[in-house]
């Protein structure tokens, strides 16, 4: 059974083998990005600190990309599901963060949450194929290569870390509330 910390996140294990390690690391930061954002309304969600523009809500949309674009999109070379098909990228190409003052929170939250599942389920698909961690995803980079699904995960290890740093400057700016 998985331990949860005080916030409800699942800590990862201390004990496993790769893949269960990578994944429980990414489930403690996609944890800790819900955590940040939970029980606040759309102007919570649309609260900026300092110069920057970056949102709360904007975290949640760009991170809802990063997982259909990491593990649906480049592992499997699926395309992109609504609403990111219709998106014109080269028009803008940092839509989600442009819109995502224009989404409920309950939309955000929705759109995040779906985007996780179907991770969980490519991830899953990925073990699964025979390949483990050194499954190489589908779509290549522009020089050719293409990354297995470990630098994946360490990837979005990174890519949540990295915003859950910035989420918790926005917390703090919105309600004062702190934590790691």
């Amino acid at each position: 059974m998985t331990e949860l910390d005080e916030h409800g996140r699942p800590e990862p294990p201390i004990a496993a083998d790769e893949a269960a390690t990578l994944l429980g690391f990414l489930d403690y930061q996609r944890a800790t990005l819900a955590w940040k954002c939970s029980g606040l309304d759309a102007a919570g969600l649309q609260a900026t600190t300092a110069a920057s523009t970056m949102t709360l809500g904007g975290i949640l949309k760009h991170m809802a990309l990063n997982e259909n674009g990491w593990f649906s999109r480049s592992l499997h070379g699926r395309e992109y599901p609504p609403p990111w098909e219709a998106v014109d990228w080269e028009a803008d190409p940092d839509w989600e963060w442009h819109t995502a003052a224009g989404d409920s929170p309950e939309d955000l939250a929705a759109l995040w949450q779906r985007a996780v599942d179907q991770s969980r389920a490519d991830v899953a698909e990925a073990l699964d194929s025979g390949d483990g961690l050194g499954r190489l995803a589908k779509r290549t980079w522009p020089d050719g290569r293409s990354p297995s699904l470990r630098w994946i995960l360490c990837h979005m290890i990174e890519e949540y870390a990295r915003h859950n740093g910035h989420a918790d400057l926005l917390r703090e700016s919105i309600d004062g509330a702190t934590g790691e």
